[in-house]
């Protein structure tokens, strides 16, 4: 398995539009195209409180590469997600890494 490790860093005072949108739209989109999620967090103590963290699970990259992409090419998708960002922006920016169990690991 190959865990990508996403950060969403958003503006100030959006981080409950994001949890929403995540919530009430983007996670339907996940299950359409077989993206299976690890976890969600919100930074509780740390350098910001504005961010959303989530991980996802690919067996590879090639697996990634091809339900992304398919994500994200999804008109409906991308019209949701414009409407959620129409009167302001959401997210600053956005931060992944693609992480790999070690063989001590308890997750596998």
């Amino acid at each position: 398995m190959i865990y990508e490790l996403r950060t969403y860093h958003c503006l100030p005072g959006r981080l409950p539009a994001l949890l929403q949108r995540f919530e009430t739209i983007t996670l339907g989109y996940f299950e359409k195209y077989g993206i299976r999620q690890a976890g969600f967090w919100t930074t509780l103590v740390g350098e910001s409180n504005h961010s959303l963290t989530y991980m996802l699970a690919w067996e590879s990259l090639a697996e990634r590469e091809q339900k992304w992409a398919a994500f994200g090419a999804d008109a409906d998708w991308v019209a949701q997600r414009n409407e959620t960002e129409r009167e302001k922006p959401i997210v600053a920016s956005i931060a992944n890494e693609f992480l790999m169990p070690t063989s001590f690991s308890s997750v596998k």
